[in-house]
């Protein structure tokens, strides 16, 4: 006969497991979540947010090994740092400048981890904490994977033809902190992000 406590852990277990999956189809929803901001430049069918985060979370692993910093910790910031956006949608600057958009950011936050399982919960939202905190090197060099995820993005849309992107070019730099992240910087500028693939193909001959 099984005990009591058995029984509880064993429907505990079970919930956690529904409340991952809802989670799961939630952040599903950024793959249909266009980044707004581009609109605005022009471009009618801009990358998701699922695109921007993923392509965040390969910078940040990246400069974190440059940088000498955890890793880890940069990438759970990079990857979860618009995971909020699931529910209230990505808004363009000119939205942020009427709404108090990083109140709403939280607390949608809060309620996304809360049923999860407690050790997730508790990472992500001590994540979270640090990254809207900047005081931390890793937290630094999330919000640097962030901003160099999309001044590769304006690189690339520029050599594809859309011209006004490179007024992104122009101001998101000021803005990156640590010295890897600017060196990044310096060689997007030279960058032709359209022949990436062409040495490959040399090397296969």
């Amino acid at each position: 006969m099984r005990s009591p406590n058995k029984k509880r852990t064993k429907r505990k277990k079970t919930a956690d497991y529904k409340a991952a999956l809802d989670f799961f189809a939630e952040a599903g929803l950024l793959k249909k979540v266009k980044r707004s901001g581009w609109w605005v430049a022009g471009i009618a069918n801009p990358e998701s947010v699922a695109d921007h985060c993923f392509r965040c979370a390969i910078i940040g692993y990246y400069l974190a090994h440059l940088e000498k910093a955890d890793p880890h910790n940069v990438t759970v910031m990079a990857l979860f740092n618009d995971i909020h956006e699931a529910r209230i949608n990505d808004l363009h600057k000119m939205g942020h400048f009427y709404i108090d958009f990083k109140e709403a950011e939280k607390k949608v936050f809060e309620q996304q981890i809360k049923k999860l399982d407690q050790d997730v919960s508790l990472e992500l939202g001590r994540m979270r904490s640090e990254y809207d905190r900047q005081h931390s090197r890793e937290a630094l060099i999330a919000r640097d994977a962030d901003i160099l995820e999309c001044l590769i993005q304006a690189k690339e849309y520029t050599d594809h033809g859309y011209p006004v992107a490179k007024k992104f070019l122009q101001v998101a730099p000021g803005f990156l902190k640590t010295q890897s992240a600017k060196n990044m910087w310096r060689q997007i500028k030279r960058w032709d992000s359209s022949c990436w693939w062409e040495d490959i193909v040399k090397f296969e001959r």
